[in-house]
């Protein structure tokens, strides 16, 4: 599945577009890699995003097909680190 598709499905990013611009822009990154929008991703991936003053590190644990409900998105990963600029 597509990097840019998964962020959407997974409601991490809101939309397609934004998900592909924050991979253009080089702040997503797959295992510590700069990621770009048509990386395959598959479950184990760590993805970092960093938007705004928010960086998120998940574990992908499942790759859905077609849409998937709200409750079932945050299925799709595993927070393991959740930081705010105004933490530090």
């Amino acid at each position: 599945m597509r990097l840019d598709q998964f962020l959407k499905l997974s409601r991490l990013i809101k939309q397609r577009s934004v998900a592909k611009w924050a991979c253009d822009a080089g702040r997503v990154s797959i295992l510590g890699r700069k990621a770009k929008a048509g990386t395959v991703i598959k479950v184990g991936d760590e993805l970092t995003v960093s938007l705004r003053d928010r960086t998120l590190r998940v574990r992908v644990l499942a790759l859905p097909r077609g849409n998937v409900s709200r409750e079932k998105a945050r299925t799709l990963y595993e927070v393991i680190e959740d930081a705010h600029a105004s933490d530090a």
